[in-house]
């Protein structure tokens, strides 16, 4: 058994910013990542822009340059982390997945596996940040496994001159029907809201979308949900709301209605959870939970997000709280906005608690 002070899971860009301060420390420390850095992002669509500006999404004090100046893509913010791995010399132990969190009377044990076997580690702490999209938000229709069927939204060029349903209404579904409408598809919206809600909606693409609906050019279906999905195919009924449904013709069908966080790891160890959003109860001051040296951070720390309040912007002070708990100092790299945004990021997670 291998022993550490502070485990790190996860490494995304708050997993990635603890690393960093904790090295800085000089605290002795092991970061594991199922999967490689940044993972949930690289599934996020080629050439998608992120809705924050690139100064909140930075991390480590590090600017973060785009070739235009503009927002960062998926492929610029990917290339930033891992020029943040580099710069830092960070060390991750990627494609090692922790299957288990044990707390005892000698700290907390941690089981790992890779291709090569399984592993035991001892910590006194365990910071758990592996996000909240862990798998897509299922429907439970006819048809949702059939080949065409898809909850993630790749590029659009599959689509070119192909009947696509999409099934969705906030920024992810809305960008992608304007991104295959442009790519030639022949693009159908089924919604269960009347109309797209602009909190949900990037600000500067919902006037082409509400555009692109009224010259016909892209088919909307206000107040419906599927219901069924067949090789051709998909009836549409009222949603709870209210709406006219039918069959609509398709042979693509993108089920972008969301996704959820796997707690599995965090309920499994005793952590506690609360709120409309299944979200870990932490100490909004130190992020630690209800497990003595067991704390969560980042978006992971809001649960399954319906309406979004975690966002990587306000989850810098995380990074504070848990050094400020662990080592009874601040970050020396990190995002200064954070400091700004310690009050709103406390605030936030109450919320997430009370929703």
């Amino acid at each position: 058994m291998t022993e550490t002070e502070v485990a790190i899971i996860g490494a995304g860009p708050i997993g990635l910013e603890l690393a960093v301060a904790l090295k800085d420390a000089g605290v002795d420390y092991v970061h594991f990542e199922a999967k490689q850095i940044g993972h949930t992002i690289s599934w996020y669509p080629k050439q998608m822009q992120y809705f924050s500006s690139p100064d909140r999404i930075a991390i480590c004090d590090v600017p973060l340059n785009t070739s235009d100046q503009s927002k960062a893509t998926r492929e610029e913010y990917l290339a930033y982390l891992r020029g943040i791995v580099e710069q830092f010399d960070l060390d991750v132990r990627t494609y090692e997945r922790v299957n288990s969190i044990v707390r005892d009377g000698d700290g907390i044990h941690l089981r790992t596996s890779t291709t090569s076997g399984e592993f035991e580690w001892r910590a006194q702490h365990v910071v758990v940040a592996i996000g909240d999209m862990h798998r897509p938000r299922m429907l439970g229709i006819e048809g949702e496994g059939l080949p065409h069927v898809s909850h993630y939204f790749d590029e659009p060029h599959a689509f070119f001159r192909r009947r696509l349903l999409i099934v969705g209404g906030k920024n992810s579904a809305v960008e992608a029907a304007i991104r295959c409408h442009r790519a030639g598809a022949h693009v159908a919206v089924s919604y269960r809201g009347a109309e797209f809600n602009e909190k949900s909606v990037k600000y500067w693409i919902k006037p082409e979308i509400d555009w692109l609906i009224k010259t016909g050019k892209i088919d909307f279906y206000p107040q419906t949900v599927p219901s069924r999905i067949t090789n051709d195919s998909v009836t549409l009924i009222p949603s709870p709301i209210k709406g006219e449904g039918g069959e609509v013709p398709a042979d693509f069908v993108l089920l972008l209605v969301g996704y959820e966080m796997d707690t599995t790891l965090l309920t499994e160890a005793g952590v506690e959870l609360g709120g409309g959003n299944g979200a870990p109860k932490v100490d909004p001051e130190t992020m630690q939970t209800n497990v003595p040296g067991l704390y969560v951070v980042g978006t992971a720390a809001a649960g399954t997000q319906k309406r979004f309040k975690l966002f990587i912007e306000n989850c810098h002070p995380h990074v504070i709280r848990v050094m400020r708990s662990i080592c009874g100092r601040d970050p020396v790299h990190i995002n200064r906005l954070g400091f700004e945004r310690l009050d709103e990021s406390r605030k936030t997670i109450d919320d997430m608690l009370e929703s």
